[in-house]
Order: structure tokens, then C-alpha cells, then sequence
């Protein structure tokens, strides 16, 4: 899908802005150490990161064979999200060129929201820690909206209440929910080239190097594309 004069980018925050991989297994392991459970490595931790606590803690525990009910779940959530929040930034970090790219784009003239699955308070809290909240327009955890990624009325929230225009704006992302996600919304994906991003299956022309690579979408429609 070609898109002219973009105004909008919308993106993931975990594995597409900042790694916080680490911080997440940290906040497992905390409570898995509390039930005398294994100590989990953040590789591990990392393969289930992208649709939200719940399916994160219910698919590691369906995975190592750990009880799963609702109940076991509920409490693995509550425990896991307490501590992340105690210290949801200790070893996050930007990953290349991110932090000067999103400030270049928005210098760009260009407008900025987040679309996560991380939960709404905990990503405002981690965006000003970081030092990059005022960058963007309009930001939505998973508990922000009526339904979560891969529901497309999650990016769409985020784009509504950027007053973005269809055909506008695209989806930056790292993972199959996100690429899903963008597709479900009818707009246009782009992969980062870090993490499980460098695996998906794009066009040549929609995988990132770093993302000062969308300047180039903001190329107003000339009078010549008008008549061709």
C-alpha cells in the first residue's frame, strides 16, 4: 500500500522503541521466586512478549507445565505486574538511533502515538522515565480500549484521537500482532530491523534500517501524481 504525505506514526513500544525485555523477565522471575518456581532467561521471557500480562505469564506457564487455571493466572498477573512496577525501567533501553530518530521525525513535523499492549499507566510511567512522553499525541495501553491488539479498534483508537485522516499515517511495529494488527486496520506496516522485527515477512520497501527511514513518506502529492 502506497501512502502519500504521511501524516501520522503510530507505534508498538516494546521491541520496536525500547528493549525492555530484561525489566519483564526480572518482574516474572520476581514472582515465579516467590512460588519456587524456575528462574526464567529473558531469551526465554522475550519469545512471549507483544499480547498483553495475561496471555504472557498464561502462555510461559502453559509452556513449562506450571498451573494454568484462571485463578493460578490472575495471581501470576497481579504478582508479576506489582513488581514491574516497582522498578519498571532499571534495565530498559533505546535501541539504536531510536531516541534522536523519534525526535528527528518529530522535528519532521510529523505526529506520534503509541499503540501497546502493556498496560495504559505503566507505559505513561515508563515513556516520561525514558524521557520521550511529550513526543507523542495520543498513547493507549491495552486496558485504555474496548479491545486490545490484534483488534484493530485499538490502532484505530490511537489514530482517532491523533485526528488522523485515512491514508495518512502508518503502523511501525516488531511483531505478527502487529503486523496483523496494521492489516486488520486497513493501513500500512512497518517492520524495525532489531528483534523478532528482522523475521517478519514485508515488502522490501516497508522493513525499516532505523526509523529515520519514514522521512521519506512525507513527500507531498505533486501536481504531475495528480494528473498521472
Amino acid at each position: 500500500m502506497t501512502i502519500r504525505d504521511c501524516e501520522g506514526l503510530i507505534f508498538d513500544l516494546d521491541g520496536t522503541l525500547i528493549d525492555s525485555a530484561p525489566d519483564i523477565a526480572a518482574g516474572v522471575n520476581d514472582y515465579f521466586a516467590e512460588q519456587g518456581w524456575p528462574h526464567l532467561e529473558v531469551a526465554f521471557v522475550e519469545r512471549f512478549i507483544g499480547n498483553g500480562p495475561r496471555r504472557l505469564l498464561l502462555d510461559m506457564m502453559l509452556e513449562l507445565g506450571l498451573p494454568s487455571d484462571d485463578d493460578s493466572v490472575d495471581r501470576a498477573v497481579k504478582g508479576y505486574l506489582a513488581a514491574y512496577e516497582r522498578t519498571p525501567s532499571r534495565h530498559t533501553k533505546f535501541y539504536d538511533d531510536v531516541k534522536q530518530d523519534l525526535h528527528l521525525l518529530h522535528d519532521h513535523g510529523f505526529r506520534m502515538g503509541i499503540c501497546t499492549n502493556k498496560p495504559h499507566r505503566l507505559t505513561l510511567r515508563i515513556l516520561d522515565i525514558l524521557g520521550i512522553g511529550q513526543l507523542f499525541t495520543a498513547v493507549a495501553g491495552a486496558d485504555d480500549v474496548p479491545a486490545c491488539k490484534p483488534d484493530p479498534i485499538h490502532l484505530l483508537t490511537v489514530a482517532t484521537r491523533m485526528r488522523l485522516e485515512p491514508g495518512r499515517w502508518v503502523y511501525v511495529g516488531d511483531t505478527t500482532v502487529d503486523q496483523t494488527t496494521a492489516a486488520r486496520a486497513g493501513v500500512p506496516f512497518y517492520a524495525v530491523p532489531w528483534g523478532t522485527g528482522r523475521h517478519l515477512d514485508v515488502a522490501a520497501d516497508c522493513r525499516l534500517t532505523r526509523l529515520s527511514d519514514l522521512t521519506s513518506l512525507r513527500q507531498p502529492v505533486t501536481q504531475g501524481d495528480i494528473q498521472a
